[in-house]
C-alpha cells in the first residue's frame, strides 16, 4: 500500500511540475503563442523556380495530396520547353511518403535537391535551363521506370485495385 501511495505522489508531483512550470514543453512561449495565434507561416513546399512543371509529384502522390495549378504566365525553360503548370502540395492529405520528392525528375536525373518536398524544400537554386541542356547519362530502364510516373498516374491506380 505504501508504494501505490509513492507512485500516487510522485505522479502529482510530476504532473504539477508540468502544469506549474512547463517543464517538458519544446517549443517556447513566443511559439506557442504564435500557433495558437495563427501567425505561423508554413514553409515552402515547392521550388518554384527550379520546377519544370512537369506533373511527375502529382501522377506518383498516392493520397493525390498534389495538385498542378495552371501558372498566369508559361514561362519558357528551354527552347521547345515552356512551363505551364506548378504542384501545390496540400498537407492536410499528405501522408509524407516523399514520392513526391523521390520521383521529381530534377533530383532523379541530375543529383541535385528535389523541387518538392512534404516538409521543407530547403534552399534549391538549380538554373534549370542549363541542367536540360547538360547531357546526362543515365540507363535506360531509369528513364523508363521515370517516364511511366511522368506520363500518367493510371499506373498507380492499377497497382491499388
Amino acid at each position: 500500500m505504501t508504494n501505490l501511495f509513492l507512485i500516487f505522489l510522485e505522479g502529482a508531483f510530476t504532473n504539477l511540475k508540468r502544469i506549474i512550470f512547463a517543464s517538458d514543453r519544446v517549443t517556447d512561449r513566443e511559439v506557442r503563442n504564435m500557433i495558437l495565434e495563427g501567425r505561423v507561416t508554413p514553409t515552402e513546399k515547392v521550388a518554384e523556380v527550379s520546377c519544370i512543371g512537369c506533373g511527375g509529384c502529382s501522377n506518383v502522390c498516392p493520397t493525390e495530396a498534389i495538385e498542378m495549378v495552371d501558372l498566369d504566365e508559361p514561362v519558357e525553360l528551354m527552347e521547345g520547353l515552356t512551363k505551364t503548370q506548378l504542384p501545390v502540395l496540400h498537407s492536410e492529405k499528405c501522408v509524407v511518403c516523399y514520392y513526391c520528392h523521390d520521383f521529381c525528375p530534377l533530383y532523379a536525373l541530375f543529383g541535385k535537391a528535389g523541387t518538392i518536398h512534404p516538409n521543407d524544400v530547403g534552399k534549391v537554386d538549380s538554373d534549370i535551363s542549363q541542367l536540360l541542356e547538360k547531357p546526362v547519362k543515365i540507363s535506360e530502364d531509369k528513364i523508363a521506370f521515370i517516364s511511366q510516373y511522368l506520363a500518367d498516374n493510371t499506373i498507380l491506380r492499377k497497382r491499388r485495385e
